[in-house]
């Protein structure tokens, strides 16, 4: 049952651009990518791109771990285009738009809570937390529509600061 509830709440969270994290330097994308630049491997990067996508990816992958030991200024650059092209590719097999590489730290904190869960391949220490975040935000979401409700007849000002914290 856990299995399901934590599938359910990954393909929730993934699907959502918001909560993108394969566009972050510290995202699941361009951490297999430097793996497989490291190890000169670029099995380890295909599974996120479709096979139509690979010749694409394979003489690109080639092309930048080949300059690696050259001119640290070119390889910079053909690395970035290279882990931009991933993840481009990446996004349009999820069917979003592609903005550009984000810094590491820009995951939202549930989708680096879920990470976390699948490393140490514990889920109920991330349902715990989970609950308990959401159970504080809806209480403060309800506290404060419940408040205004009180006095959103009182005036057009207060009428408006109610519905916008109702909807």
């Amino acid at each position: 049952m856990r299995l399901v509830v934590f599938s359910s709440l990954l393909m929730v969270l993934g699907t959502s651009p918001a909560l993108a994290h394969c566009d972050s330097y510290d995202g699941p994308v361009i951490n297999d990518a430097t793996k497989a630049l490291e190890t000169n491997n670029v099995d380890l990067v295909l599974k996120w791109v479709t096979q139509e996508q690979e010749p694409e990816i394979i003489p690109l992958f080639n092309k930048t771990n080949g300059l690696k030991s050259g001119d640290k200024e070119v390889y910079a650059i053909v690395e970035k285009y290279f882990l931009e092209t991933l993840v481009r590719l990446h996004r349009e097999t999820e069917g979003a738009a592609y903005t550009g590489l984000k810094p590491a730290g820009t995951t939202k904190q549930i989708i680096q809570m879920t990470d976390r869960a699948l490393q140490e391949e514990n889920v109920d220490d991330f349902l715990l937390k989970l609950n308990s975040h959401i159970d504080k935000v809806v209480r403060e979401k309800y506290q404060k529509a419940a408040d205004l409700n009180k006095v959103k007849n009182n005036s057009i000002e207060e009428g408006r600061a109610f519905v916008e914290a109702y909807v």
